[in-house]
């Protein structure tokens, strides 16, 4: 009999960078080795900051030959290999069909990225979805807006977060829009030769968070979206609140997100799909192949028990405990919000005077610093502006709402000391 140990286990994730960095340390929790897989030699800072070189045996950069990055990977002999965040989709949906492995397969992966394809694809299958147009010349959008009219929504083909999104109530600013986008690169560094342009949907905005497993869908966390106006931007994501996973709405966007799935063959592995509950039931915003981002799992696992990335991880590596258990429902042993700092301008920031407040609140949980004193700040316009995150998880509903709205009294001008 050797003497030598068993060889460990391997995971292979394709760019391990914000929410995403979080994988490995629970594969490593299970056993396995991870190797990291770069879709691209460069990325965006905020998200280099964030990678862990420590949790990875090896770190491969893709080049552009899909052959020889399979070849690379394949020496490493990984069991799965997955996507961390939406810049890896595509390339871990290439490389898992490449390698034999539990794939949501190519055919459908460029649905499951570009947005306009999504929802035709999405409509094609019979599921109801938002009108909108696909222009690459200004003459087509404002014919399309001609006949739409009202509010319509204005955003990049490839984006994440809500990159680039604008919100549009004339013809004068549908044409500020499409000349802001075009030709520009979004935060994921892909060029804009085209805009997206779709009505506004009025409604309640939702994530529903599931985890697939062979097209056996695990809803594990919807949570209610708030929305403030602020700095020029409408609808500016201001704070969320974790919703128990039963209930009239729950229901009808979990079985609607259930359809957007089966219709852009998400079979395997991590979805966040956003939707809104309009007058005409759910609408799909969009959906991605991959974990929910913003660290929401940290307050989704304090006030569950489990979380996206739990799932994840036992869909990948112990898919007997997945498929036990993938039609129960998950149960809040505590409630769980998060508040998005908005900062009002941008400068040095010195510090957080009123941040012994924040950290005061009875369900305060943890938070996430995107700008520490001694760094810039930016006025918050979007998802990568937000100079913090703070996660609220409490025994009660009604002292998490509580302390959503303290928090959201706090910030502001006397929140920040900025120079």
């Amino acid at each position: 009999m050797s003497d030598q140990p068993p060889a460990r286990r391997v995971v292979a994730i394709v760019d391990a960078y914000s929410s995403g960095r979080c994988l490995a340390p629970i594969f490593r929790e299970r056993g396995f080795d991870c190797v990291h897989v770069r879709s691209a030699a460069t990325t965006n800072p905020a998200y280099e900051r964030s990678f862990r070189p420590d949790d990875f045996i090896a770190d491969l950069v893709h080049d552009g030959d899909v052959a020889r990055t399979a070849e690379a990977v394949a020496r490493l002999a990984p069991g799965c290999l997955l996507p961390g965040i939406e810049s890896g989709v595509e390339l871990a949906d290439v490389l898992s069909e490449t390698l034999g492995l539990r794939t949501n397969g190519t055919a459908l992966s460029s649905a499951r990225r570009d947005k306009y394809r999504m929802m035709e694809t999405v409509r094609a299958a019979g599921v109801p979805a938002v009108e909108q147009i696909l222009a690459t010349d200004l003459d087509t959008l404002r014919d399309w807006y001609a006949k739409v009219g009202g509010r319509v929504v204005l955003k990049p083909v490839k984006s994440a977060g809500n990159d680039g999104i604008h919100f549009c109530d004339d013809a004068g600013r549908v044409r500020a829009a499409f000349d802001a986008l075009i030709g520009a690169d979004s935060a994921l560094g892909a060029r804009n030769r085209a805009v997206l342009a779709q009505e506004y949907l009025v409604g309640a905005e939702y994530i529903v968070n599931t985890v697939s497993l062979g097209g056996r869908h695990h809803v594990t966390d919807i949570w209610m979206m708030h929305h403030i106006s602020a700095n020029g931007v409408r609808d500016l994501g201001g704070s969320a609140q974790l919703l128990p996973r039963h209930g009239a709405e729950q229901d009808a966007l979990a079985a609607y997100t259930c359809q957007v799935l089966d219709a852009l063959g998400v079979l395997d592995g991590p979805a966040h799909t956003e939707l809104k509950m309009t007058p005409d039931g759910p609408r799909l915003i969009e959906t991605a192949a991959r974990a929910c981002g913003a660290d929401l799992h940290v307050p989704v696992k304090a006030a569950i028990g489990e979380s996206q990335l739990d799932w994840t991880v036992d869909a990948y590596v112990n898919p007997e405990r997945f498929l036990a258990r993938w039609d129960d429902a998950y149960e809040l042993a505590r409630h769980a919000g998060l508040v998005n700092m908005v900062s009002p301008a941008a400068g040095i920031l010195r510090g957080y005077p009123k941040m012994a407040q924040l950290r005061a609140l009875d369900s305060f949980h943890d938070l996430a610093l995107a700008v520490r004193p001694g760094g810039r700040i930016h006025r918050s316009v979007d998802d990568w502006t937000y100079p913090m995150r703070v996660y609220l998880v409490h025994e009660t509903q009604s002292t998490v709402l509580h302390d959503i709205l303290t928090a959201r009294h706090l910030d502001g001008d006397g929140f920040y000391d900025i120079g």
